[in-house]
């Protein structure tokens, strides 16, 4: 019995290693594991995926019974989705394709599994990848795509993974919305029939819908127990998300650039490669998929991902277009006496022939307009270096107006249909330059290279796009070659990209596009931050960025303290509250503190300083979310915790006020049972402490009873009003 089970040890551990003819391919992180059966000509299947297995598992996994095709493709056999479809040279529209190697190799600190296969009779070659990290438990696999045949072939469909999900009550929680109610979180149970979701904007693409889910295993999601597998494509232009719940045992979930009107012509030799599906898996609930998806992207998938942010002070809600030299000075000895630490200069600032005083003119002429800013930058940065603090600025160099000399000069460069007048956008004139064309993109470059060159103290940019694809036709593209327009767009966008991180590795870029419109892991390998929405509003705030955090972390998401009433839902919501919600975030304002009271400078100004004090947690720590707004308890609650669990930060929002209303006791999650934490009220409003301020409690007890909070604040009669929200520092004693 010694010797057989020795037998089967090993027998697992070579399973483990990978051999280029090995038919079963384990790709594993630190806790999970997607088991592959790629024997050489044979089929790719999946056997397995979910949480990590031991050799002795991996030896007994019965192919026979679980396998699943790992990548389909259309042709033979195929009543149902596929992966991929093509047309070959001669007109025949059938793959049939079979493993003809595996590779595995590093690359950097990342391991990377090549399952290579090729169609039986044609030259026809898919080499499926899987990139995993020592430090991060979650997958990256995506396809590369050549052939070798005599005349091109098109590719009609071309996902970037295919999933199997064993049916059972699966649900699924995915992110809808529009401009100012982006990151909108449903859930639902799977059924038969399709799920698609899907975008077509082909500029921006998570305003309507996000390209990342979460399956719940085991019914109806929570958040921090049961299994999740969560999925997020990395992709900055038009996806497709596809869930087939067909006759079988399977949910069959596919994923990939949206082929609708994106037939793509692939030449000979040719390498077409798919974005990166990302997946996670996780037993410890959405919250516990979350976390993977958040420690992967700091650490992998974000720029500058594990740099804490600054505090800064936005001008847009302040003055909008109305940006002058003086103002802007101001606004810098605001945010520095507040304790900020950079100040950003938004739309408005450019043109010469044509000034920017509104949104129908000037994009693309990015001169400083001299009547507004007569010391121009150089005068803001030296303002900037007197108050202590960094300069930052706002730029849209992917669109211009009809209004503008650039147009004037290349009107060759804009997005249009032959035959056809031009779609305008925002402001009755904006267009959309053709990023596929290389002179485009070397100008889109040179918006921000000649900003950087002439004023290399600049330390931030805010990076705008405020518009679609309207017109879908390239004047650079050959005319047969047009439904190559969005997936050209992005990759032009993508090059544009890495030449700016290239040559400004240091340099803080936010992702904003009409609010949340580019809030997608292909965008932010070369963006710090994405600016999560353009409604500031407290309470709304709250459903978006809970949604938002399902997939993002804190120090990606922009969250601003604004004015009051608010200028997109006039809501008339308490400073306190604003802070509070704001602090879970990366904390900014919008809000100027010129137009506030001195007590609200000094409630803000305190706010900031406390801030700093947990800012690390904030952005590097663990979120657990608590208790959702969505399920309409009457209060939101979650918490961020150190890696060490020696710190955490709770939140706690009533979301609904009544009288007599009875909440719920929030337990909290993550801490470590055997420490004992001290309890610290931050942004304290109230006449007198909260009876458990200063207390010591052990993790165990916070996570099996919680706190017991206040529904009201504890003020003077004149300051009362509806809303109420806490946030607790908890430190190890």
């Amino acid at each position: 019995m010694k010797v057989k089970k020795r037998l089967n040890l090993l027998l697992g551990a070579l399973l483990l290693s990978v051999g280029a003819t090995a038919q079963q391919v384990c790709v594993s992180t630190p806790q999970t594991s997607l088991v592959l059966s790629a024997p050489v000509g044979g089929e790719f299947k999946q056997l397995y995926y979910g949480t990590k297995l031991t050799a002795a598992d991996l030896s007994a996994l019965d192919a026979t019974e679980t396998a699943q095709n790992a990548y389909p493709v259309y042709g033979l056999t195929c009543p149902t989705e596929v992966a991929l479809a093509v047309k070959h040279g001669d007109g025949n529209m059938t793959l049939q394709m079979e493993v003809v190697g595996v590779e595995n190799r590093t690359e950097g600190n990342a391991s990377l599994t090549v399952v290579s296969l090729k169609d039986k009779i044609y030259p026809f070659f898919v080499d499926v990848y899987y990139k995993t990290y020592p430090d991060a438990d979650v997958i990256e696999t995506w396809t590369e795509i050549r052939h070798q045949e005599k005349k091109p072939v098109v590719l009609n469909q071309f996902s970037s993974a295919y999933l199997p999900i064993r049916r059972g009550n699966v649900w699924l929680s995915h992110l809808s919305g529009s401009w100012a109610n982006e990151g909108y979180l449903t859930q639902e149970a799977l059924t038969p029939g399709m799920q698609v979701i899907k975008n077509k904007d082909g500029v921006r693409n998570s305003h309507t819908d996000h390209a990342e889910v979460m399956f719940a295993l085991d019914g109806q999601p929570q958040e921090n127990t049961g299994r999740v597998i969560g999925a997020a494509l990395c992709y900055s232009g038009n996806y497709k998300l596809r869930i087939e719940t067909h006759d079988d045992e399977y949910h069959h979930f596919f994923a990939g650039i949206n082929e609708e009107n994106s037939a793509y012509t692939l030449k000979k030799d040719e390498v077409f490669r798919t974005p990166e599906l990302a997946l996670t898996y996780s037993d410890e609930g959405l919250s516990g998929s979350s976390r993977n998806f958040h420690r992967w992207a700091r650490l992998h998938k974000l720029a500058h991902g594990t740099t804490p942010r600054k505090i800064l002070l936005n001008s847009w809600e302040g003055v909008y277009f109305d940006i002058n030299q003086t103002g802007m000075d101001q606004m810098m000895a605001d945010i520095a006496s507040m304790g900020g630490e950079l100040f950003v200069m938004d739309d408005g600032w450019f043109g010469d022939k044509y000034p920017r005083k509104n949104d129908s003119s000037s994009l693309g002429d990015w001169v400083v307009d001299k009547n507004k800013l007569p010391n121009g930058i150089e005068g803001l940065l030296a303002d900037a270096k007197k108050h202590g603090i960094k300069f930052g600025i706002w730029v849209e160099p992917e669109m211009a107006n009809t209004t503008s000399e650039l147009f004037e000069q290349h009107p060759d460069w804009v997005l249009k249909a032959p035959q056809r007048d031009i779609v305008l956008g925002r402001g009755g004139t904006q267009v959309v330059l053709d990023l596929a064309n290389p002179a485009v993109q070397d100008f889109v470059f040179g918006v921000v290279d000649n900003l950087m060159t002439a004023y290399p103290e600049i330390d931030y940019i805010k990076w705008d796009a405020n518009m679609s694809t309207l017109n879908h036709g390239s004047q650079y593209l050959t005319k047969d070659n047009q439904s190559h327009l969005y997936i050209e767009f992005h990759r032009g966008f993508e090059k544009v990209c890495q030449r700016i991180r290239a040559k400004y590795p240091d340099l803080t870029i936010q992702a904003c596009a009409s609010g949340g419109g580019r809030a997608n892991y292909g965008v932010l390998p070369y963006f710090d931050e994405f600016w999560v929405s353009d409604n500031t509003d407290a309470l709304q705030r709250i459903y978006m960025q809970w949604g938002t955090s399902y997939f993002f972390p804190a120090i990606a998401m922009a969250s601003h303290i604004s004015a009051a009433p608010n200028h997109q839902t006039f809501r008339t919501v308490p400073l306190k509250y604003r802070i509070d919600v704001a602090m879970s975030g990366r904390l900014g304002m919008e809000i100027q503190p010129k137009n506030m009271t001195d007590e609200e400078k000094t409630l803000c100004k305190n706010a900031i300083a406390e801030y700093k004090s947990i800012r690390s947690i904030v952005q590097l720590g663990d979120i657990y979310r608590l208790v959702s707004p969505y399920d309409k308890q009457g209060v939101a609650s979650l918490m961020y915790v150190a890696p060490e669990k020696d710190k955490a930060v709770f939140y706690w929002w009533k979301t609904e006020h009544f009288c007599n209303q009875h909440l719920p006791r929030v337990k909290m999650a993550g801490l470590d049972p055997n420490k004992q934490y001290r309890v610290h009220e931050l942004n304290r409003i109230d006449n007198k402490p909260l009876n458990f301020e200063g207390k010591v409690y052990s993790g165990a007890y916070l996570m099996a009873n919680g706190l017991e909070i206040p529904y009201t604040h504890n003020v003077d009669y004149h300051k009362l009003n509806d809303y109420a929200s806490l946030v607790i520092l908890l430190n190890e004693e």
